[in-house]
């Protein structure tokens, strides 16, 4: 038999299989497979992380959706963005808000369909914003809503909202 060998029985036939010798432990497999666990980890976390609301558009995010579904127009409107400001005046985003709750009713649920961040230098919102849409069930039909966040100096800020549903036209 030789060194390193075992007998093995098959059969009833005696063979000897030889076995790979000793080794020192170390395994060039292995040890890349752990390298490249070790690189791609913290870039794996940082998608996780990046596709995600950030905490503070969250935040804001929340606060314009309990304005919103409370009827709080004007609160809405004076603590949104300039964008949205330079668009509409107050006068017109109640009467539109009005247009929504009289079409649409209440809001019954909504369900997150994406959250996508983006970094822009044109229209129609430069910067870095936040699109979320939702599928969203309201008393007299369904729709999707749109909100879009932009951050300016560090805060979040609601600079757009649309809806689109059957039950408007």
């Amino acid at each position: 038999m030789k060194r390193g060998g075992s007998p093995t029985v098959r059969k009833g036939v005696i063979r000897i299989i030889s076995r790979p010798p000793a080794r020192s432990g170390y395994c060039p497999a292995f040890t890349a497979l752990v390298i490249s666990s070790l690189i791609l980890l913290p870039s794996c976390r940082e998608g996780i992380r990046r596709s995600g609301i950030p905490a503070g558009a969250q935040a804001r995010l929340d606060s314009a959706i309990e304005d919103i579904d409370a009827g709080r127009n004007e609160k809405l409107y004076n603590e949104a963005a300039d964008e949205w400001r330079r668009e509409a005046t107050l006068d017109q985003s109640k009467a539109t808000f009005k247009i929504l709750r009289d079409k649409l009713g209440n809001v019954r649920t909504r369900s997150l369909q994406t959250a996508r961040e983006e970094q822009t230098a044109t229209a129609p919102v430069p910067g870095h914003s936040l699109v979320v849409t939702y599928q969203t069930s309201f008393e007299r039909g369904d729709g999707m809503e749109t909100f879009t966040l932009v951050e300016h100096g560090g805060r979040w800020y609601l600079a757009r909202y649309f809806v689109s549903s059957k039950a408007l036209k």
